[in-house]
């Protein structure tokens, strides 16, 4: 069994999912697994993972708007050592995911038509996320 590890930089936008569908798609073709397992992991407690529809780009818009009325900014919590937006980021986080796992056939990723993966980021300001990815499988 193979093992091919890769960290990923994402630059994130205010509050916004960033697509990095393709940059994890380059790092299984290097790592010449065939048949294996891709695990993808978020290194923050302030942004998260997802895989969500990456063809209707109000779909993001809805999901964004709905978690801002799940968990609201203001002055409804302790911690707030970053700012307002710190503690309903982290909230976030743990509502979603900070990692993934994705089949791998035949040398590629085994994800829907439809499906994209995407760094979300929970806070009001740019970020450079890392998002370790790690393949394990067989080069046959």
């Amino acid at each position: 069994m193979t093992h091919y590890q890769q960290l990923i930089r994402v630059t994130t936008n205010a509050k916004s999912l960033v697509r990095f569908t393709r940059q994890v798609e380059d790092v299984v073709a290097q790592s010449g697994v065939k048949t294996g397992l891709c695990t993808i992991f978020l290194r923050h407690t302030s942004a998260s993972l997802i895989i969500q529809e990456n063809a209707d780009p109000d779909v993001l818009v809805d999901l964004e708007n709905f978690l801002s009325k799940l968990v609201p900014e203001g002055n409804h919590y302790i911690h707030d050592a970053e700012g307002p937006d710190d503690m309903p980021a982290h909230i976030r986080s743990v509502l979603t995911h900070t990692s993934e796992q994705i089949p791998i056939s035949q040398g590629r990723l085994v994800l829907g038509t439809w499906q994209g993966i995407y760094v979300w980021e929970h806070r009001n300001h740019r970020h450079n996320r890392e998002v370790m990815v790690h393949i394990s499988g067989d080069n046959y």
